[in-house]
């Protein structure tokens, strides 16, 4: 697995939720907006404190968390 140091776990933080640099923006906040239709921009806008490659290792986290995960999906 590539490295992401972008994305850390912390239970003091967000409940251990993973977070983008130890601040209080989840991963999972980042990647709704985008799954919801917004673009990469907008994220950046709604969040200035992040950066284009947090939002790309947020993407890059989700794709390894699910990457193993194998479910029958009846016919």
């Amino acid at each position: 697995m590539e490295r992401l140091e972008r994305i850390t776990i912390d239970p003091a933080i967000c409940l251990g939720q993973p977070t983008i640099r130890s601040m209080r923006i989840t991963v999972s906040v980042v990647l709704k907006m985008l799954a919801g239709g917004a673009s990469i921009e907008h994220v950046l806008d709604a969040y200035p404190e992040l950066e284009f490659e947090d939002v790309q290792q947020a993407m890059r986290y989700a794709a390894w968390v699910v990457a193993d995960q194998h479910q029958l999906i009846p016919a």
